[in-house]
């Protein structure tokens, strides 16, 4: 079976959306309630990708900006809007 991508804002108004139902596919025993999406989630996939590949170089801004073949200031500043993205998505503890 083959898995849709999980949508996170709501097509008709774009408000976020939250899950209400959790199934498993090993017994299909479901859960219902309502429950938030994690933060990194609801940012957009392009954005995920980023995080992604910033993990996956350890963190270094010049060896990203080598792989994606973009400037380290625009690394830089891409980070720095995804910091403020995640701010505003985010609760702070």
């Amino acid at each position: 079976m083959q898995l849709s991508k999980l949508p996170v804002t709501c097509p008709s108004c774009s408000s976020g959306l939250n899950v209400s139902q959790l199934t498993c596919p090993s017994c299909s025993t479901q859960v219902s309630g309502m429950f938030s999406l994690p933060g990194l989630v609801r940012l957009p996939e392009d954005d995920q990708a980023f995080i992604l590949q910033f993990f996956l170089t350890s963190g270094s801004l010049k060896e990203m900006a080598s792989r994606l073949g973009i400037s380290y200031p625009t690394v830089r500043n891409r980070l720095d809007d995804l910091i403020a993205k995640l701010k505003t998505i985010m609760p702070q503890e």
